[in-house]
């Protein structure tokens, strides 16, 4: 029978010559999630022997992860600021970066009541439920033009419900009339933001998985960041905010967008990395 740490070990080989990074953390939480333990108890039971049903499945679970399918599709589930979140190859898989949009958001709020949020771009759901989360007396509404990305987002909302409504709506942004969905105090969007010419050069995990309109817009990178900020002036209520997340080197333009579009109070938040992240703007 092979033990938990003769499985880690043959794993970790197996993944760092696959060129997967942190192979031993990706091992032990493949392992984990199978055994339904935490990664750290992992460590009280290296002696433990592997079940039949327990290695197959890590052995099937260990080979997806060496043709570089992402660790969170494999086991379904990725943690987003304080909650859960399923995800599958239909959705972006959320990131830490993220984060911050919505904490900068939050702090904005705070002191704010009866607020209508738009989140455009839903994907997995975690921006408009994490808001709900957080904020009181808001309404939310998500939009996507993916009907099973919408669907991800409904069954999260379902696992995670809120006090705060939440609207998931399928909705084409550069298409369909935004106005129809009505006006606004906070419009937030992480939109699609890598060049084609970028896309190219992605990593497997997300070239190969993720989903290519998630990414990139196959156009500069801008093109999301132009039209949100010249629709959002006339779905703004008076003093209404705009935030979104952005990439390496976007900075500039985006604040440009938003200066056009005569937005006042632009501010540029960095990401832990030193990298510009955030952006955000008020209407007059």
């Amino acid at each position: 029978m092979i033990t938990v740490l003769e499985a880690i070990r043959l794993s970790t080989d197996y993944l760092e010559k696959k060129g997967v990074e942190s192979s031993r953390t990706n091992a032990e939480i493949l392992l984990a999630e199978i055994l339904k333990c935490k990664r750290l108890e992992l460590y009280l039971s290296f002696d433990k022997p592997l079940s039949d049903t327990e290695l197959n499945l890590y052995r099937e679970f260990i080979k997806k992860r060496g043709t570089r399918v992402p660790l969170q599709y494999i086991i379904g589930n990725v943690d987003f600021y304080g909650i859960n979140l399923t995800v599958n190859e239909h959705v972006l898989i959320p990131r830490p970066e993220t984060e911050l949009l919505i904490e900068k958001i939050i702090n904005d709020v705070k002191n704010s009541n009866q607020l209508k949020i738009l989140d455009i771009g839903s994907g997995s759901g975690n921006i408009a439920i994490t808001l709900s989360h957080h904020i009181k007396n808001c309404e939310v509404t998500g939009i996507d033009i993916s009907e099973k990305a919408l669907q991800v987002a409904k069954a999260n909302a379902e696992k995670n419900p809120t006090k705060s409504k939440i609207d998931f709506k399928l909705f084409d942004i550069l298409n369909d009339d935004l106005k129809l969905l009505g006006l606004f105090d906070v419009v937030v969007s992480n939109p699609p933001y890598v060049s084609a010419s970028d896309y190219q050069s992605l990593e497997p995990e997300l070239k190969n998985n993720e989903p290519k309109e998630s990414l990139t817009d196959n156009a500069d990178g801008l093109s999301f960041y132009r039209h949100i900020t010249s629709i959002s002036r006339n779905i703004l209520n008076k003093g209404g905010k705009l935030y979104f997340e952005i990439g390496k080197d976007q900075s500039f333009h985006v604040k440009e967008f938003m200066l056009t579009e005569k937005f006042k109070n632009v501010l540029i938040v960095k990401d832990y990395a030193g990298f510009d992240r955030i952006i955000c703007g008020e209407i007059e």
